[in-house]
């Protein structure tokens, strides 16, 4: 995680939410065999819930109400809406610099809710296509990277990639400029202002401009990255598959608890200092819990679980899997960027009709 300690300035996420969607609440069951899980048809269907009173305070008052599923979707349909309200606003610039043989590549302006403009790397194989393509929204991170570090430039002679910053990130820091650590508490007082209901927005308006593209093969859509990759999955179509590693949106509240480690430790150090928000922050963190999200995804989706023994190790994240009604493969971490990396890269490769994989892997990791 990169580490910026360059001052924040207030970023409205924007308006309240007001209106209502059908976002489903209701999942169906799966099955698990090792490390790979498939859902299947049973017939039988849970809610997943949002409610909760829990127990009382320290003072006897009874805590604040989690927010029921008619206001989780009114909450993010309003987003929706709010978005469509701002045209993107493409502008597109060819940057020889970075451009290849095999692919070409721009940088790419957008508007987003706010308004708030963004910044993306768009790469086009050389080639008359269609080709698959990689969308990687928002990251936790300061720094946008036209693919993620230590992936072989290669990748980019094979797929269209499009690696969009969100409202904070270094070339999307007008005039919000993010804190890392510190992001993932900015605005969580009230989940109207949450910082994240804009990125959750960037990352839907940034899948929204690849789909336009007259090159790409709207068949082979993969989707990677953390939590915000799931949520937009599940909140616009588009994506075919996604690769997501849990890491922010996932039981927040209850994991943070249980950990030092950050980003999760931002909560609590958000805590400690406002202790009596402790409920509000709670409140709003269930608007994004991934429970809510999984049984809108309908993307064949690789979770990328921990280690066993881990805060997000495959047996922590079962809940999530259980919820989801699209196909899903599990694979526990085995603690080597390698091996996750190329498991990854072949799940991939595999769904997309990438046959030569191994040409388009960092050479250190082919056969």
């Amino acid at each position: 995680m990169s580490v910026r300690r360059r001052r924040a300035t207030r970023c409205s996420s924007g308006s309240a939410p007001g209106t209502s969607s059908s976002i489903p609440t209701m999942a169906t069951a799966t099955t698990r065999d090792g490390t790979v899980t498939a859902p299947s048809s049973t017939g039988s269907s849970r809610a997943i819930s949002w409610i909760g009173t829990g127990p009382r305070d320290g003072s006897g008052r009874e805590r604040v109400m989690d927010p029921t599923d008619g206001a989780v979707r009114e909450y993010w349909q309003d987003t929706l809406d709010d978005l469509a309200r701002y045209p993107a606003r493409p502008e597109i610039d060819m940057l020889p610099l970075r451009s290849t043989p095999f692919a070409t590549l721009y940088g790419a302006r957008l508007t987003s809710l706010g308004p708030y403009r963004l910044f993306g790397y768009l790469s086009i194989p050389t080639g008359t296509g269609p080709f698959p393509a990689i969308y990687y929204p928002p990251k936790y991170q300061s720094v946008l990277e036209i693919i993620p570090q230590g992936t072989a430039n290669l990748q980019r002679s094979r797929y269209i990639t499009f690696s969009l910053a969100g409202r904070g990130q270094r070339n999307a820091d007008t005039p919000f400029a993010a804190m890392f650590p510190g992001l993932l508490t900015e605005g969580i007082d009230t989940a109207a202002s949450y910082v994240f209901r804009g990125i959750v927005a960037d990352a839907i308006r940034g899948l929204a401009f690849l789909l336009t593209r007259r090159e790409l093969d709207a068949a082979r859509v993969v989707l990677v990255g953390n939590d915000v990759a799931l949520i937009t999955a599940a909140l616009t179509p588009g994506a075919t598959h996604v690769v997501a590693t849990p890491a922010l949106f996932y039981k927040t509240a209850e994991l943070a608890a249980k950990t030092p480690t950050y980003p999760l430790e931002e909560i609590n150090d958000y805590v400690r200092l406002y202790p009596t928000r402790a409920e509000a922050v709670r409140r709003t963190l269930a608007y994004y819990d991934l429970r809510g999200f999984a049984p809108r995804v309908t993307a064949a989706t690789l979770l990328m679980a921990g280690a066993p023994g881990t805060l997000l190790d495959a047996r922590a994240l079962e809940p999530l899997v259980t919820a989801m009604k699209s196909p899903v493969t599990v694979h526990e971490s085995e603690q080597s960027t390698y091996k996750d990396g190329l498991y990854a890269e072949k799940w991939m490769a595999a769904r997309c009709g990438i046959t030569d994989v191994q040409n388009i892997l960092p050479e250190h990791w082919r056969d």
